[in-house]
């Protein structure tokens, strides 16, 4: 590609398309040739409840996994039944005529979901029994919530176009930035991957959305995963204060998985018309 075509690609690129590919560039070089951080910084955690139920090692820690599965699975049902109402029931409008949800961004929201799935079972896998591979398949179920829920994002605040791509750019960062933290101990990809992306989130936040909009509220998910992370800093102090009843890590993971119901509520109110119309037809056919 020579100069000219890198120039024109960029001419078609929305003010806001263009300075989102500025700070997705920034992130990039922070993440490729920024100090790498101490391998201690990425050495397997110590979590302060470690208490066994019927065999189940670090119980509390793994079942609070549950929500993230339930919220995943949930989210994926409405997105099929969404897609069905939309085009696929017997005597439904056409696609074209019904005022529908943008395409990218629910492929996005699919791609969210499933990182919620995967999360609750790479989460699972680690807590039973904490190390570094363990680790890294944790943060690999998470890499693909976080693409998914920025790609959403994007579609909300840049443009409807942009969401797919990007969230395609941030599961490939992300997917990476496990790999390098696994086999070097370097844990500052990651942080990029994973404190960036928060970032990103939280200066999207402060865009007005784009015409055709799903209405996700970026300040809830903002919210939740915030406390998520208090939670999480606050662990052992937690785990007294509460008395030994519940700690700050399997509280974070409760809280983390909330951050699904904004997603989950622009799913409901994106298509109040096709639902209508559809929803004894997508009745039969289950």
């Amino acid at each position: 590609m020579n100069f000219i075509s890198v120039r024109r690609l960029f001419a078609r690129l929305q003010p806001r398309e263009a300075g989102l590919l500025g700070v997705l560039v920034l992130f990039t070089l922070l993440a490729l040739f920024g100090p790498g951080l101490p391998k201690s910084l990425s050495a397997t955690p110590v979590f302060a409840d470690s208490r066994h139920w019927h065999g189940l090692p670090n119980a509390m820690d793994v079942l609070s996994n549950l929500p993230f599965l339930a919220l995943g699975l949930w989210g994926l049902v409405k997105l099929h039944l969404l897609d069905h109402a939309q085009g696929h029931a017997p005597g439904a409008p056409t696609r074209h005529a019904l005022a529908e949800p943008p395409a990218d961004a629910l492929d996005c929201a699919w791609l969210f979901f499933a990182g919620l799935v995967l999360t609750a079972a790479g989460s699972s896998f680690f807590h039973l029994h904490p190390d570094a591979l363990r680790l890294s398949a944790d943060r690999a179920g998470m890499a693909v919530a976080f693409a998914g829920l920025i790609g959403v994002a994007v579609s909300e605040r840049i443009s409807l176009r942009a969401g797919w791509p990007v969230a395609c750019f941030a599961l490939a960062a992300g997917l990476l930035a496990v790999a390098v933290c696994h086999e070097t101990g370097n844990v500052l990809p990651w942080a990029v991957v994973q404190f960036g992306g928060m970032l990103l989130v939280l200066g999207l936040a402060l865009l007005r959305p784009v015409d055709g909009a799903l209405g996700l509220k970026l300040g809830w998910v903002i919210f939740f995963y915030a406390l998520a992370k208090l939670f999480e800093a606050a662990d052992g102090a937690v785990y007294e204060a509460t008395r030994h009843l519940v700690a700050g890590h399997s509280l974070k993971h409760l809280v983390a998985a909330l951050a699904a119901l904004p997603v989950l509520h622009c799913l409901r109110t994106a298509m109040p018309e096709a639902v209508r119309h559809n929803s004894g037809a997508a009745t039969v056919s289950a």
